[in-house]
């Protein structure tokens, strides 16, 4: 086996996707299959998701108690008005990697696959510099509409950094592809180990507002440069030939060139990702600016208690994307598409349904434990998000599929339209119903934006 095809192809060895399409084994005959491989790679990113999961827990109870719902509420719409401005400005270039990367895999170009990373990184770079930027000029605007201290006021614009912290899909694409789930699970350690730190340090301090917005904003920053870093290193242990040779930045053409329709693939996919993630966003922001910091911090709560479903979704969703791509570039974009995903959707279904149940029963008790008896009003709400959050469950792996079937507009057309008619009926909602309309937006966005994209995946796999 040739020194490319030996990094390429060791899927056995957990270090590289599936095998080439001419080798001995076929991908659909190693054990457990596409669906297999796809929840085993779920099952290394949940696993750093846990360890992640329970020191967050840990830092929620510590923040939420020292803070009380008020300032809370304030250190979450900070946060949330940074993220939101960063899903809408920033320019994330993982699919388009995952996507183009198994086509050079399959060419065993390295070259291509050098250029396309490259050209995958300077796009969302610069469209991390512009997100900081925006940010950081919107806070005198923004700020003093969500009810943020002077305190907060005057640190946001610094805060604004913390975009950083999610400007790393370029190194996070080329580890899906090059399976390497085991890394990306441990990544998901870094954040809450460093907000953890700095809420001990604070609290013991006996500090207020400001400093947890600076524990929030190292751990951002260590996020960013812990992804790249393992990025980096992935690439120069394994296309460090082609990273050195001329070839991997010049002749016979970019990116752009080589990798067709990319910059129309980049738009339609990061509108999509943008979109299916605004809701989330804004809807703190939205909260905050109706009904005040302190709801905005009960609804926040609330919105963490769903996070055992909402994360594991979207991680479905992108672990699924790179295999996807692989099925439809071996021009199995049909049926056998839609058979792995009715399995992918159904597993993640039931897997849902025991967390739905013990949500609906003890809605006060997980709130108390998570936050204190300040934060149980947030109970009603809490158990409609959860559901919603189940729901929304069919969403990313449906996108995931329209888009390796090359078609993200179509993704995107379907959670615009799912976001403008529930996004814009929010303040509405929270006026007439307090909190819960809250709960209501969420609901009815995931049921619209479920229903159009299964039909879609349906209407763009039928006759590949």
């Amino acid at each position: 086996m040739k020194p490319l095809d030996a990094f390429f192809w060791r899927r056995a060895a957990g270090e590289g996707p599936i095998r080439r399409q001419d080798s001995p084994v076929r991908p659909e005959a190693l054990p457990g299959g596409i669906v297999g491989r796809i929840f085993a790679s779920l099952g290394m990113v949940l696993g750093g998701k846990a360890g992640a999961g329970l020191v967050s827990l840990a830092y929620l109870l510590l923040a939420t108690r020292f803070l009380g719902p008020t300032e809370y509420g304030v250190l979450v719409l900070v946060h949330a008005y940074i993220t939101t401005v960063c899903g809408i400005v920033e320019f994330p270039s993982w699919q388009a990697v995952v996507r183009y990367g198994a086509e050079a895999q399959r060419q065993e170009d390295p070259h291509r696959l050098v250029r396309l990373l490259r050209f995958g990184a300077k796009v969302e770079l610069v469209g991390g510099v512009l997100a900081i930027l925006s940010a950081a000029l919107l806070v005198p605007l923004v700020g003093g509409h969500l009810g943020w201290p002077p305190k907060a006021m005057a640190f946001a614009p610094f805060y604004a950094l913390a975009v950083l912290g999610s400007v790393r899909s370029t190194p996070a694409g080329y580890l899906q592809l090059c399976g390497r789930f085991d890394l990306l699970g441990l990544h998901n350690l870094v954040q809450p180990l460093f907000r953890l730190g700095g809420a001990l340090i604070v609290i013991a301090c006996g500090w207020g507002i400001r400093s947890f917005l600076f524990a929030w904003l190292v751990a951002a920053l260590a996020e960013f440069a812990v992804m790249w870093g393992m990025g980096i290193w992935l690439a120069a242990r394994n296309l460090g030939a082609a990273l050195r040779h001329p070839a991997g930045s010049a002749a016979p053409g970019g990116a752009a060139q080589e990798n067709p329709r990319i910059w129309r693939f980049l738009i339609a996919s990061n509108a999509d990702v943008t979109l299916s993630e605004l809701a989330g966003r804004v809807a703190p922001l939205v909260v905050g600016w109706v009904l005040g910091p302190a709801m905005a911090g009960l609804y926040s709560v609330a919105q963490r208690a769903t996070v055992i479903i909402a994360q594991p979704a979207q991680i479905l969703g992108n672990t699924a994307y790179a295999e996807l791509a692989h099925v439809v570039a071996d021009g199995r974009g049909g049926e056998a598409l839609r058979r792995i995903l009715r399995k992918i959707v159904t597993v993640g279904l039931v897997a849902a349904t025991p967390v739905v149940l013990v949500v609906a029963v003890f809605p006060q008790q997980i709130l108390q434990l998570l936050a204190g008896r300040a934060f149980t009003e947030a109970a009603g709400v809490m158990i409609v998000l959860v559901l919603a959050r189940a729901i929304a469950l069919i969403g990313p792996p449906c996108s995931s599929a329209i888009s390796a079937l090359g078609h993200p507009s179509r993704s995107m057309a379907a959670n615009l339209f799912a976001s403008l008619v529930f996004l814009s009926a929010m303040p509405w909602l929270l006026q007439r119903y307090g909190l819960m309309g809250a709960g209501i937006q969420a609901l009815g966005q995931a049921i619209l934006a479920s229903g159009l994209l299964v039909l879609l995946v349906w209407r763009s796999s039928m006759g590949r």
